[in-house]
């Protein structure tokens, strides 16, 4: 996004308010991102995009009165334009392919991070950003592609992406925890390396640390991978 950009204004429609609350936070840490509102029904959301424009809804497909994509669908019949982010446990392509139809430009499937969502976000806004007239078939192709390439995330110099998932995967299947001598046993690494990349987890509250205290000497820091439901709460 540039700085003189008016940023991108999203509704976030979804039933459970903790998650509700939490999509709203992870919209308001994306650079260039405002969440404008929140609804937790089909008919919250219509009255929410009839009071104010918004350029993205992130969309719950399960709400309690109606289907996402039916929603989507009434949306689109009344005039409304904005594009969709739908958030799904579901995985069944045949909905996925429903979606594309009714403005569907991503989907995040549940249980998701922070980061996940930030990825769909910027890669959104570069789609934005691109809107306008093409010139040919290279400049709708380029449009398209940033939806669906990847963004490579960005570590902090001295951490590669291999060692990082490594790590993760330690503590990910250890669900009481890891010290970082630990991981450094568990993934063949040094224990200073090992804490490097656990903090840099903690950093990006994909973990978290707390003291172990022993019967002598000094605590040892125990990291445990944070689950979406935790992640949320924070």
């Amino acid at each position: 996004m540039t700085p003189d950009r008016p940023p991108i204004r999203v509704l976030v429609v979804e039933d459970d308010p903790v998650a509700a609350d939490a999509h709203v936070l992870y919209v308001g840490r994306v650079p260039g991102f405002i969440a404008v509102g929140q609804a937790g029904t089909g008919a919250a959301a219509r009255r929410a995009l009839d009071r104010t424009p918004v350029d993205l809804i992130l969309l719950d497909l399960h709400l309690p009165d109606v289907h996402g994509l039916q929603l989507a669908r009434s949306l689109r019949a009344a005039g409304h334009q904005a594009d969709v982010i739908a958030v799904t446990s579901a995985r069944d392509l045949a909905v996925v392919r429903e979606g594309v139809s009714l403005g569907v430009v991503q989907y995040v499937l549940k249980p998701f991070t922070f980061a996940t969502l930030r990825d769909r976000l910027l890669r959104y806004a570069d789609y934005h950003a691109a809107a306008g007239e093409a010139s040919g078939q290279d400049e709708v192709d380029q449009a398209l592609a940033t939806l669906r390439t990847p963004t490579p995330p960005t570590l902090p110099k001295g951490l590669s992406a291999p060692t990082l998932q490594r790590v993760t995967a330690a503590l990910r299947t250890t669900p009481t925890g890891l010290t970082a001598a630990g991981v450094a046993e568990s993934v063949g690494i040094s224990r200073i390396t090992a804490r490097r990349y656990l903090e840099h987890l903690v950093t990006t509250a994909r973990a978290t640390r707390s003291p172990q205290y022993g019967q002598v000497g000094r605590p040892e820091l125990i990291y445990r991978w944070l689950s979406e439901e935790e992640g949320r709460g924070r």
